[in-house]
């Protein structure tokens, strides 16, 4: 591979799993690619094997003890930090990811993580029922929100006696993904996507008004993770629960109506449009100018259909003698209760789109206003991707690395962090 990570720091955080001896394989890797690895221990790590293995590989000093002070010019946590331009954690614990989501720093590791502004990567390895325990998960699906990256763990015979997911993923399989992370071209660099988030909102008078769940958490990680990985984006959202992702360009449109203007105005110059928003389906037949004040005991509303943004882009897609046109590559979101698959690619057919993302928002812990996800992707050939429960920014990553890979965009651009 040559020298792909010269001039690169890479901070090394080994963690006390029976998987530490990989680490050793791990820094020996990175160090022949050229990157400068300074290796951070915890005591537990130093059990399993020996920080002089990590110094003779390294051939700098390893960190162990946030009280053991080298150098006094410099204070060493801050000055690994400084110097990282990526944190690898690996083997990652349920313990280090409990602290890393906690914002807990009791050691050199954990003080070092708090205190780097460079990206996270983290290999974790643990039992396989340890990986699935709800808090593990929900740390994950943290972390994922802050934007760390993940290696996931392979199945397999792990140390205690398991078979199952959680062994430590292997050395090469970890410098791929740093070495994409650090040199790669980012995949969606040079695209334009467009992406609506939150729950559009329908007006009775000044003071009140129909609406829905819609948190737009799901539309802003789409966003935040087409940024990250080189796209220029276009947010067209709602009604959302937190401020937009930066470095993305926003657009308010509380109404269906305003909505479906700004989307078909913008729709030509694009190369991706993922419509995350939950429109209202209907609108009050009349808007009143001035507050309705109470009357009878019981009041009537007459509602009109909405106009359906999925199903216009379907039609200007579609307008040239049913010929689709070359771009853009079209995503509609479905929340369900009931037969998801069944909705999903009825709702495929009927807009016309090329990607259905469906979820049964009866789920504890998924959907509106959560911060995970679960979700089921369909095309013209039924189901072709299956997502379990997990962050909504590691959602959105692998959305984005499938629709790449359904529109054949190849990647282009300059270096940064942009791997999928």
């Amino acid at each position: 591979m040559g020298k792909l990570l010269e001039g690169k720091t890479i901070v090394l955080g080994i963690t006390g799993g029976i998987a530490a001896y990989k680490a050793a394989t791990l820094c020996s890797r990175l160090v022949s690619l050229g990157a400068t690895v300074r290796v951070v221990m915890t005591e537990g790590a130093t059990k399993f094997i020996a920080p002089l293995t990590l110094q003779t590989l390294s051939r700098h000093p390893v960190a162990t003890d946030v009280f053991d002070e080298h150098d006094a010019s410099v204070v060493q946590h801050i000055d690994l930090a400084d110097a990282a331009d990526l944190v690898v954690v690996a083997p990652a614990t349920a313990n280090i990811i409990a602290k890393m989501a906690h914002g807990i720093a009791d050691d050199m590791l954990s003080t070092t993580l708090l205190a780097t502004t460079a990206p996270v990567l983290i290999a974790p390895a643990m039992n396989v029922h340890m990986l699935q325990h709800p808090a593990v998960m929900a740390n994950l699906d943290t972390l994922g929100s802050r934007g760390v990256r993940f290696v996931e763990s392979g199945t397999g015979q792990l140390a205690c006696g398991y078979v199952g997911k959680g062994r430590l993923a292997e050395p090469d399989e970890i410098v791929e993904v740093v070495i994409s992370l650090l040199k790669g071209k980012k995949p969606l660099a040079g695209r334009k996507v467009l992406v609506t988030a939150g729950g559009t909102i329908e007006r009775l008078d000044p003071v009140r008004y129909i609406t829905n769940d819609s948190s737009g958490k799901m539309g802003f990680a789409l966003a935040e993770a087409a940024r990250d990985l080189g796209a220029d984006v276009t947010l067209v959202c709602a009604r959302t629960d937190g401020p937009p992702p930066s470095g993305v360009t926003v657009v308010r449109t509380p109404s269906a109506g305003e909505m479906l203007a700004a989307v078909m105005e913008r729709l030509p110059e694009m190369d991706a449009v993922v419509k995350a928003a939950a429109v209202a389906d209907y609108r009050p037949a009349e808007r009143h100018e001035n507050k309705m004040k109470k009357g009878a005991e019981t009041m009537t509303l007459t509602l009109v259909r909405n106009p359906d943004i999925l199903q216009e882009i379907g039609n200007w897609r579609y307008s040239d003698e049913g010929n689709p046109r070359r771009s853009p590559f079209v995503v509609g979101f479905a929340a369900e209760t009931t037969d998801v698959e069944r909705h999903a690619l009825d709702k495929l057919a009927r807009k016309r789109a090329d990607l259905i993302v469906a979820n049964d928002v009866s789920q504890e812990g998924v959907g509106f206003g959560a911060d995970s996800n679960a979700v089921n992707v369909y095309g013209a050939e039924g189901l072709v991707l299956a997502l379990d429960r997990q962050s909504k920014r590691r959602i959105a990553e692998r959305l984005w690395q499938l629709i790449a890979d359904r529109a054949g965009w190849k990647p282009s651009g300059g270096e940064g962090v942009g791997a999928l």
